[in-house]
């Protein structure tokens, strides 16, 4: 694997009692890249923890429920090598199918056209640029990754979509309901966006 991957520092924020990130593990055992679990209380405060902690020079931040594919790892090894000084974010996809993937297809056409990827969509960073953005706002009771991509707008820092699906679990669908969880996140979306930081 490129020597890209190699300077990377994986952050993964766990919730409590989450075991999601098993799999994940297994999909990077292979890796060198420093791998980075951790739980603060806050998604926002574990993903600024791991940051703090990370010895490398790029910062790729998972969800624990994400799947990381052959393809992901080389797409990604060449946009680091290609384009360094950017924040890399994948497409999405819903492993399980069925209605929660007309929610990844308007989150990656959302992304492109506007500017506004997730979370889920795998970030990542040097953490120079990290630091010059500021981190994750701690102080949002939700939405910290796209206050942190609007951070990043105005800090100047350009987006690059890297060009192959990332996998992540439905789960939150399933528990939730399909329409109260779409509501409710396209709700957020429109009252975050609404506001200044």
């Amino acid at each position: 694997m490129s020597s890209a991957l190699n300077r990377a520092s994986i952050i993964i924020p766990l919730a409590s009692g989450e075991t999601a990130h098993e799999r994940l593990l297994e999909d990077l055992k292979n890796l060198e890249s420093e791998i980075i679990v951790t739980s603060e209380g806050s998604r926002a405060k574990s993903l600024n923890a791991g940051a703090a902690k990370a010895r490398n020079s790029f910062l790729w931040f998972l969800h624990a429920d994400s799947r990381v594919s052959a393809e992901n790892l080389v797409d990604l090894a060449q946009a680091l090598e290609r384009r360094s000084n950017t924040l890399h974010y994948f497409d999405l996809a819903y492993e399980e199918g069925g209605l929660p993937s007309l929610n990844a297809w308007g989150a990656n056409m959302r992304s492109r056209l506007f500017g506004f990827p997730y979370g889920d969509q795998g970030f990542c960073i040097s953490k120079t640029l990290f630091n010059k953005i500021g981190g994750f706002p701690e102080n949002a009771p939700y939405g910290e990754d796209l206050l942190f991509v609007r951070l990043a707008n105005r800090s100047g820092v350009r987006l690059n979509r890297i060009p192959s699906k990332l996998v992540t679990s439905a789960r939150k669908y399933r528990q939730q309901g399909w329409l109260n969880l779409t509501l409710l996140r396209q709700w957020q979306m429109m009252k975050l966006l609404g506001q200044e930081l």
